[in-house]
């Protein structure tokens, strides 16, 4: 714990200034963002008598090690600073909304040729249109539903729709009246992105002209007799009068705005976010958060559109959905002083935005259901979630009683070995902070070191890895004086960036110098050692880890496995294990690391088995890369007709050669096509004669024994 006054700016050396400021700890890494009016006044209030600062502030400045800032011109840039430095570090004591479910939109797919409509989710694509966020997905397909009998554009996947064209019939829904059918050339690609579009701008709240137009249409065609013409239009009035009554109408004067509500106690909050437009609401979102810093309604209120907006341009209308900053903003509470806020979402935009507390009227109404619905997000939260502050803080400290440890293990490391009865032989690693996953540090491993199944062997090399890593960058910067023992759990091209990736695959570049990168102050990776390890396992594993961190040299992170028949405690060396409650938190706590370690490594474990699954004929020519292999199967549709071209059919290939072409000719004429797959537990076929893949197995099993 630092002494804040052991960091404390000099007198007289903080400019009285608009600026952003952060605080680093004793590693380098950044903690805390903020900004000021005057960046002497508030560096000021910091470094006060500690007992008259709020407990979390307090608990922020003895962590930190450091404060520096960073002067700018307008309270504006000082906003936009702040948002981008947090997105950047991540800073642990800065409140950090998170969704509490991922929210689905409908999309519209106006990048493509013939757009299609579906279900999305994730972070939005150029040229989409979208609408929503909804609650639950199955609400988008009841509206699609409704309006695809007015609007028959296209929902089918790439795969179907390229099916359809090549055996020149429609899906089900093309038969039915539910698509125009453009994969087999019933509407032109002009007529079904203008009926794209029509759906787009019904979806976005225009809605009354298209009625009067169809309802015209309707009388029209029971004057000239033709009554079956106007039944169909009488029923797709009623269809899109179903979907309509479904957005109802929530402020009378067809405004555009977002409604933000705040639901919070000493430990939490919740927001809420009604999107409107047209009057209508067309979107909601949640998140929820620790209140990690000591801040008030306001500032949550300041942190929620900075997250909301920070990425987004242009107006409400532009977008065509619930994106885009719209006129009005509704808010509990204004932070003050709030003419930043206002231009720096007025800039976004594109034109004045109004930020402002509804005081009567409708949307004062909407706003106390906004509330409502944050008050049972939260309250919902709270029921679902055992980790809040209090809990996670005794978790801890139960841990660190039930194993002798001199201090609460803030960070916590588990790792946890996956197979196939041998084969695919992965391991993961996890990283809890704060008794809180750090997704962004998890590492996954291939064991290199030796074939076959065992778990003990496997758990002392992936800890060896993963610490020598660590100790070479305390070398690098001359933390760690004494020599690496050259056999100490050494595994040949183990430490290279290729023996680790980050999660979703990502690899992550090998450190140049040092744990924090200068110019970003970012960790760099296996840069920080955990005070607690915890193993998937019993008593063999927990010694091949303890065994590996003593042949390193480390005697200051602690040892601890998790057996999952009676969920015992193992400690090294012990002949008995530690028996926690089943009511404790501190169990509940290793519980949960111990899970998440055996999701992530079956995760890595199943996506090489569906990658090796997937192997094909063409992945054994010689100079093939992955381009001309999609090629080649793009071009004839699949690996039988391939096989039947001759070699000048093959050069048509863009890219192919003549010389490629006989390669390629030849390779398959020598494999001979192997028999279907099949599942042997469900029988399901996993790739047909030709060597195409239909589906991966579906199955749990990782043959591992504990």
């Amino acid at each position: 714990m630092a002494d804040p006054s052991s960091y404390r700016p000099k007198p007289g050396q903080i400019p009285d200034s608009p600026g952003v400021y952060k605080f680093r700890d004793e590693y380098g890494r950044v903690i805390y963002v903020g900004k000021a009016k005057s960046l002497r006044a508030r560096l000021s209030s910091y470094f006060q008598d500690i007992t008259n600062l709020h407990q979390r502030t307090a608990t922020m400045v003895t962590t930190a090690a450091s404060v520096e800032w960073t002067v700018v011109s307008t309270e504006v840039e000082a906003l936009q600073l702040e948002y981008s430095w947090i997105k950047e570090f991540d800073p642990r004591f800065n409140v950090k909304y998170r969704d509490d479910k991922s929210y689905p939109s409908l999309a519209v797919t106006m990048n493509e040729e013939f757009p299609r409509v579906q279900v999305m989710r994730g972070p939005k694509r150029r040229g989409v249109r979208y609408f929503g966020p909804y609650a639950h997905a199955w609400a988008i397909r009841e509206t699609v539903d409704l309006l695809l009998r007015v609007f028959p554009v296209r929902t089918c996947s790439a795969g179907v729709f390229k099916r359809s064209a090549q055996i020149g019939r429609p899906c089900l829904l093309g038969y039915i009246g539910k698509c125009s059918a453009p994969c087999v050339g019933r509407i032109s690609a002009e007529d079904h992105r203008e009926l794209a579009e029509e759906f787009s701008d019904f979806m976005a709240g225009h809605t009354g002209t298209y009625l009067r137009r169809l309802e015209q249409r309707m009388k029209d065609a029971a004057a000239a007799m033709e009554y079956e013409q106007a039944a169909r239009l009488r029923d797709d009035l009623e269809a899109l009068r179903r979907a309509m009554e479904k957005n109802a109408v929530v402020l009378a004067d067809a405004t555009d705005a977002d409604l933000i509500a705040v639901a919070e106690d000493e430990l939490e909050a919740a927001v809420q976010i009604f999107h409107v437009r047209g009057g209508r609401v067309r979107g909601q979102r949640g998140w929820v958060t620790d209140k990690v810093e000591a801040v008030d309604t306001a500032g949550l209120v300041e942190h929620a559109l900075q997250q909301l907006y920070g990425d987004e341009s242009g107006d409400a209308e532009q977008s065509g959905g619930s994106g885009g900053v719209p006129k009005e903003v509704l808010v509990p509470a204004l932070p003050e002083p709030a003419e930043p806020l206002v231009q720096w979402l007025s800039h976004r935009r594109g034109s004045q935005v109004s930020l402002r507390v509804p005081q009567r009227g409708d949307k004062k109404d909407l706003m106390a259901t906004v509330q409502r619905n944050a008050q049972q997000a939260l309250a919902l939260h709270k029921t679902k979630r055992a980790s809040d502050l209090t809990t996670r803080s005794r978790a801890l400290e139960e841990i660190a009683a039930a194993l002798d440890l001199d201090t609460a293990p803030l960070r916590i490391e588990c790792y946890d070995i996956s197979h196939l009865q041998g084969d695919d032989v992965v391991a993961s690693m996890v990283v809890f902070e704060d008794g809180l996953a750090r997704k962004s540090e998890y590492r996954r491993f291939q064991i290199k070191s030796f074939a076959g199944q065992d778990d003990v062997r496997s758990m002392h090399e992936v800890i060896s890895r993963r610490f020598r890593r660590y100790l070479q960058e305390k070398q690098r910067t001359s933390e760690w004086e004494e020599e690496l023992p050259d056999d100490a759990g050494a595994v040949d091209g183990a430490e290279t960036a290729g023996g680790t990736e980050a999660v979703d695959g990502a690899d992550t570049p090998a450190a140049a110098g040092g744990p924090i990168d200068p110019d970003t102050g970012r960790p760099r990776k296996f840069a920080y050692p955990p005070q607690l390890v915890v193993v998937d396992g019993g008593q063999p594993q927990v010694a091949a880890a303890r065994k590996a961190l003593e042949e390193l040299g480390i005697d200051d992170v602690a040892v601890c496995g998790l057996a999952k028949r009676l969920e015992e405690v193992w400690l090294p060396g012990e002949d008995d294990p530690v028996i926690l409650p089943r009511t404790s938190e501190g169990l509940y706590l290793l519980q949960r690391v111990r899970d998440e370690a055996h999701r992530f490594a079956i995760a890595y474990q199943r996506s090489k088995r569906s990658k090796s699954m997937k192997a094909g004929a063409l992945d054994t020519v010689p100079g093939l890369g992955e381009t001309r292999r999609q090629a080649l199967l793009k071009h004839f549709g699949s690996l039988k007709r391939l096989r039947a071209a001759t070699v000048e059919e093959i050069c048509q290939v863009p890219g192919i050669g003549r010389r490629t072409a006989e390669t390629v000719a030849a390779a398959l004429a020598s494999a001979a096509p192997a028999a279907p797959a099949v599942n042997t537990a469900t029988g399901e076929i996993i790739e047909d004669s030709d060597g195409t893949p239909l589906a991966a197995v579906p199955s749990d099993h990782r043959g591992k024994s504990t």
